[in-house]
């Protein structure tokens, strides 16, 4: 029978596939390799920079009988500055990262910068050896039983947020280190070490946080739509409105600096708080006001438009929130081996230590690193995951981020700052939710628009599928992120407790 076919495929046919099989298996492995390579190198560098940490502070305090002790608990201390910036710096740029006012590795530089120069410039120098008073440290009369329970304490700290990590909820770092100071002084002296005022207000700072934070967000969005987005002239509008909630943003930091940021190495009155913030205040109204005509020259008439006026304000907004997050959470977060390295030194036990130099640049670059490694998960979830970000929306989380702090930090709360960061993204998007189905105002924008008649929309909302659709906040997450909140503590006391446990077996 004759062959018909063309040259050039009897000459394919002939070489056949055998080796193109082989070599498709090649690059298949190959492929394979540089992937699994990869997944490897993150914890490669973490590992790393943990074992780095160790010897540097063997060779720092010197050989002794206690070196191998110190060493340990600077790696674990390491470990815990890793998780911190894998999980908690995530909710200062996630939702800059979501609305694209930031890209996430703009946001990733941003935020390392910003939270080392925090930790380094606006630190302090003391910090509380036992976090937040929970434990009374004349309840703990051995040095060595009080070493030990704060390693405990970082290490179940530490193993707690990268657990939090793992599953993509992100929890405050400062519970976690609540919850393992307490379980390990519960081990190591009883239930009577603990101070149960000072946990019951924490306890409520769980509800509190979230609570306020999405009210507060919400508030914003609620103004922004009405005087913004569902007017006729949406150009106009904002170059009267956008001056002001600059403004305010900038008001609203200028204070959370002054009373949180700044406030280990100055200390100002309320008088001069409240000074400092309406010159910020009315000074960026007085500047933004012609910024804002100037950029929206020319801009159409659409909410896509809106959104490029905001991503300065987000930009800023980002980077004030690690600072000040740097200078609040890692002295916070370094604590326990602070009093750690104190109680071997000089073999008391104190209320108040100071903080090597050493130790603040161990938190700063540790925060910066698990950022760098492992942060894009969370920065994802906060930012694009819970609810659909845009500029708008992650203005109203970054600015009740800081009026949420300031009015807790008015009323002596002790409340996280990633809860009101989380909580925030839930108040936009449940806002969002209950806006879209019921709001009147948007229901006559969208009809005058042209956009479907009074019963085609009443159809719509009355569908199972659409009210199903309108559901703006993923409710798996909400329920993951919540549950992660109300555990972390009595978590982290009990793998705390645990490990001191297992501590007495090799001494």
């Amino acid at each position: 029978m004759t062959d018909n076919k063309p040259e050039y495929q009897r000459e394919a046919a002939v070489r056949k596939s055998s080796l193109d099989k082989d070599l498709n298996k090649f690059l298949t492995m190959d492929i394979a390799r540089q992937t699994v390579s990869s997944r490897l190198a993150a914890p490669g560098i973490a590992i790393l920079f943990i074992v780095v940490v160790g010897l540097y502070a063997g060779l720092t305090l010197g050989i002794s009988n206690t070196t191998l002790f110190i060493m340990i608990a600077a790696m674990l201390g390491g470990y815990m500055a890793l998780t911190i910036g894998a999980n908690d710096v995530a909710n200062n740029v996630g939702p800059a990262v979501g609305a694209r006012a930031l890209t996430l590795v703009g946001a990733l530089i941003i935020a390392a910068i910003c939270e080392t120069a925090g930790a380094l410039l606006a630190g302090g120098d003391v910090v509380a050896t036992i976090s937040k008073g929970i434990i009374d440290p004349a309840a703990v009369a051995d040095s060595n039983i009080f070493m030990w329970a704060m390693m405990a304490a970082l290490f179940s700290s530490a193993v707690w947020v990268h657990l939090a990590t793992w599953i993509g909820a992100p929890v405050s770092t400062t519970h976690s280190v609540v919850g393992g100071v307490m379980g390990a002084g519960i081990a190591a002296v009883g239930f009577s070490a603990v101070n149960w005022t000072t946990m019951s207000a924490i306890v409520a700072s769980w509800v509190i946080s979230p609570l306020l934070g999405g009210v507060i967000a919400a508030l914003f969005l609620a103004v922004i739509k009405i005087n913004i987005v569902y007017q006729d002239d949406k150009i106009a509008a904002a170059r009267k409105w956008v001056p002001l909630l600059m403004a305010i943003m900038a008001g609203a930091f200028a204070s959370y600096l002054c009373m949180k940021g700044l406030r280990k190495i100055w200390h100002p009155s309320t008088f001069q708080i409240v000074g400092i913030s309406f010159t910020v205040l009315a000074l960026t109204y007085i500047a933004a006001k012609p910024w804002v005509y100037y950029q929206s020259e020319g801009m159409e008439n659409r909410n896509q438009s809106l959104r490029k006026l905001f991503h300065v304000p987000l930009i800023a907004a980002a980077a004030l929130l690690s600072f000040a997050h740097g200078a609040n959470d890692v002295a916070n977060a370094v604590g326990p081996l602070a009093a750690i390295v104190h109680t071997v030194q000089f073999g008391d036990i104190s209320a108040k230590v100071q903080i090597p130099i050493w130790i603040m640049v161990l938190g700063g670059m540790g925060i910066s690193l698990g950022l760098m490694l492992y942060g894009p998960r969370i920065i994802k979830m906060v930012g694009e995951q819970i609810t659909k970000m845009n500029p708008m929306r992650a203005y109203c989380v970054s600015l009740s981020a800081a009026i949420t702090v300031i009015i807790a930090s008015a009323l002596g709360l002790p409340v996280s700052s990633t809860h009101i960061a989380v909580g925030a993204v839930f108040g936009v998007g449940f806002f969002r939710e209950y806006y879209t189905a019921h709001s009147k105002r948007r229901r006559e924008y969208v009809l005058k628009k042209g956009r479907g008649g009074s019963d085609l929309w009443d159809a719509k909302l009355a569908s199972p599928d659409e009210l199903q659709r309108r559901k703006l906040v993923r409710r798996a997450h909400f329920t993951t992120i919540v549950a992660a909140w109300v555990i972390t503590v009595p978590a982290a006391a009990i793998l705390s407790a645990s490990i001191y446990y297992l501590s007495l077996l090799i001494r």
